[in-house]
């Protein structure tokens, strides 16, 4: 979430007219798509952390998961205010974007993992 905090503030800055309805929630079909993407994006960070921080593939459709069942209130409560593409784009991608993140993190060589998790001194 972290991540598309930080990528929400350049349209903030750079698109007066997206400062303007943020509040309201009175995006532009270009806005919604722009959200969207920021989103994707932050979601392939989130899995590629979560392989990263060395639970492999699964990591980044539990952090998807996670990520979707916590906007999933806000979406509901949400649901007639945006076109019904908007949510399930946005919902279903948590998860699957995730785990394409996860996939980007290349796992070190086996002999090297097994080097790594071995209990033996160098």
């Amino acid at each position: 979430m972290a991540v598309v905090t930080l990528l929400n503030f350049v349209p903030r800055v750079a698109w007066p007219a997206y400062a303007a309805v943020e509040p309201s929630l009175d995006f532009t079909l270009a806005m919604m798509i722009m959200r969207l993407l920021m989103s994707a994006a932050s979601s392939l960070v989130s899995g590629y952390v979560a392989a990263w921080a060395g639970h492999g593939e699964r990591a980044g459709w539990i952090s998807g998961l996670l990520i979707m069942l916590l906007f999933l209130p806000d979406h509901i409560s949400l649901w007639a205010r945006f076109p019904a593409w908007y949510h399930l784009t946005f919902l279903i991608s948590l998860p699957l974007l995730g785990w394409a993140g996860a996939k980007l993190r290349k796992q070190p060589p086996r002999a090297v993992h097994d080097l790594m998790a071995a209990d033996r001194p160098l």
